[in-house]
C-alpha cells in the first residue's frame, strides 16, 4: 500500500488584506513547522517523495519540517482574495472578516464552481491541477508527502468523497494549520485514510498554538 500524506502550511499572515502580504508565516507558523517535523522524526517517518507548492508559505513550512521537496506549483492554493473580490463584483458581498468565512466560504466556492466568478483560473482548472498531481503521486509502496494550503487539500478530498462545492468548503474551513491528511493508495484507487490531525499539537501546553488561519 501507498500513501500520500497532505500537509497545510503554518499558520500565515492572518491580518492580511490581500495574496501577497498573506504569503508568509507568522512566528507561530514557524513554530507549527518545526514541531510537526519533530513529531515526524520521533514517529520514524520516512517518505520516499516529498512535494511543495511554490508558494513562500508552503517552502517555509518544508524548511521548518526539515524536508528538501521537489517544487510543484499545482499544490498551490486556489486565490481567495480575487475570488472575493469578483462575488463582490457580481453580487454585493463583501469579504468577510475572520469570523464571517464560514458563512462566505460556501458562497464563493459555489459562484466558482458554476462559473460565476472566476479569480486567476476556473475552478475546474484548479480542481484538475489537483487531481492530476495525486495521481501522479498515487504509486503502491511509496509514502508521499506534499506540502500545500487547505483549499488544495479539501478539494481532493472532495475528489474522493464526492462531495459539492458547499461541502468542499465545510470540510476547507476547519483544517488546522500545519495539520495532516493521510490518502492510502491500493491498486483499486485512493481512499481518505485520516484528516485534518495534529498530534504535534495536541498537548495541553500547546493547545493555544491550534490555529485555522
Amino acid at each position: 500500500m501507498g500513501e500520500i500524506t497532505l500537509v497545510r502550511h503554518g499558520q500565515a499572515n492572518s491580518q492580511a488584506k490581500d495574496e501577497d502580504s498573506y504569503d508568509r508565516l507568522s512566528d507561530l507558523g514557524h513554530q507549527q513547522a518545526r514541531w510537526l517535523g519533530e513529531w515526524f522524526s520521533e514517529q520514524g517517518e520516512v517518505f520516499d517523495h516529498v512535494l511543495s507548492g511554490s508558494l513562500r508559505r508552503h517552502k517555509e513550512t518544508a524548511a521548518g519540517i526539515g524536508v528538501r521537496p521537489e517544487i510543484d506549483p499545482r499544490l498551490n492554493e486556489l486565490d481567495y482574495f480575487n475570488l472575493s473580490h469578483a462575488l463582490e463584483a457580481a453580487q454585493g458581498i463583501p469579504h468577510p472578516d475572520p469570523d464571517g468565512f464560514a458563512t462566505h466560504a460556501p458562497l464563493v466556492m459555489e459562484a466558482w464552481h458554476a462559473a460565476k466568478i472566476q479569480g486567476n483560473e476556473s475552478f475546474a482548472a484548479f480542481e484538475t491541477r489537483i487531481i492530476d498531481v495525486l495521481k501522479e503521486a498515487a504509486k503502491p509502496g511509496v509514502k508521499v508527502l506534499a506540502v500545500t494550503s487547505g483549499g488544495v487539500i479539501g478539494t481532493a478530498i472532495r475528489n474522493l468523497l464526492d462531495l459539492t462545492p458547499t461541502r468542499t468548503a465545510h470540510i476547507m474551513l476547519p483544517i488546522f494549520n500545519s495539520s495532516i491528511h493521510r490518502i492510502h493508495v491500493r491498486e483499486n484507487g485512493m481512499f481518505l485514510a485520516s484528516y485534518n490531525a495534529t498530534p504535534h499539537l495536541d498537548r495541553t501546553d500547546r493547545k493555544e498554538a491550534k490555529t485555522n488561519y
